[in-house]
């Protein structure tokens, strides 16, 4: 059901300014889409209320679009771009055995690395394992392989 409400100035059509102080609302309730109710026209205030204007496409708004490197906020938190690792549960036991759950998280380092293609440092967030293998087989076949292109860093 579709409701249209529209407020009227204090002039009305038979009752002059000094006689009518209060503002009144109108409600306007149709069962039918709102395509069928068209235009609403207010007399008194000269406004044109159309319907059919909220109807139009949603605009796009056009950002560029920078994937980043970054984990993504989830319920796992951190997680290696390059390898994939991510944190694990597992128990802490105490001496009367004990046992909560706990997180053993990755060891994520801030790293700039100089990247020999793009001829600038690119800063990553990796883990440890990714950085040693980054430093024997180069930032461009680990980066290849992972999927990931650095020229969107």
């Amino acid at each position: 059901m579709a409701t249209v409400t529209a407020t009227l100035r204090p002039v009305m059509m038979s009752v002059p300014a000094a006689k009518s102080q209060h503002v009144s609302r109108i409600s306007l309730k149709s069962s039918r889409l709102s395509s069928d109710i068209g235009f609403i026209s207010s007399q008194l205030s000269g406004i044109k209320i159309s319907t059919t204007a909220f109807e139009t496409t949603p605009c796009t708004i056009s950002a560029p679009f920078r994937p980043s490197l970054q984990p993504v906020a989830t319920r796992s938190g951190r997680i290696c771009p390059f390898t994939g690792k991510k944190p694990n549960k597992a128990n802490r036991v105490s001496h009367s055995n004990h046992r909560t759950i706990r997180r053993q998280f990755v060891n994520l380092q801030y790293k700039k690395i100089w990247w020999e293609a793009g001829k600038r440092f690119v800063k990553l967030r990796l883990s440890i394992k990714a950085i040693k293998t980054i430093e024997k087989n180069g930032l461009d076949a680990v980066a290849k392989k992972a999927g990931i292109d650095l020229s969107k860093m």
